[in-house]
C-alpha cells in the first residue's frame, strides 16, 4: 500500500507526558496512519519539517472500553510514532 506523505502523519501529539523532556532530547511524538511503516514516517517528517531523522519508534495504542448510553463499546486502536531528529535541529509544532 502506498500512502501519500500527507496521509502518513495525522497530527502531532502535544501532551504533558509527550513533551515534558522529549523535546530537549530531540524526540517528537506523532499520531500516524495505522498502515505506515518506519521508512514512510521518516520520509514524511524529513520532507514536511526539513530535518534529519535519526530514529523512529512506533507502537500501537489499544482502544479503551467506554460506555455510551449504557451500551458498552471500544474506541479504535491507533498508531503512535516517536521520532528522534539530529542534534541541534528543532521542529516547531506549537502552531
Amino acid at each position: 500500500m502506498r500512502l501519500d506523505i500527507a496521509e502518513v502523519l495525522r497530527e502531532p501529539l502535544i501532551t504533558e507526558k509527550g513533551t515534558a523532556g522529549t523535546e530537549k532530547l530531540g524526540k517528537y511524538v506523532f499520531r500516524v496512519h495505522p498502515d505506515a511503516n518506519k521508512n514512510m514516517i521518516k520520509a514524511a517528517v524529513e520532507k514536511l519539517f526539513n530535518v534529519h531523522v535519526t530514529n523512529v519508534n512506533t507502537l500501537v495504542v489499544g482502544g479503551k472500553w467506554k460506555r455510551v448510553r449504557y451500551q458498552p463499546g471500544k474506541t479504535a486502536d491507533w498508531k503512535k510514532a516517536i521520532v528522534t531528529i539530529k542534534k541541534g535541529e528543532k521542529i516547531d509544532i506549537t502552531a
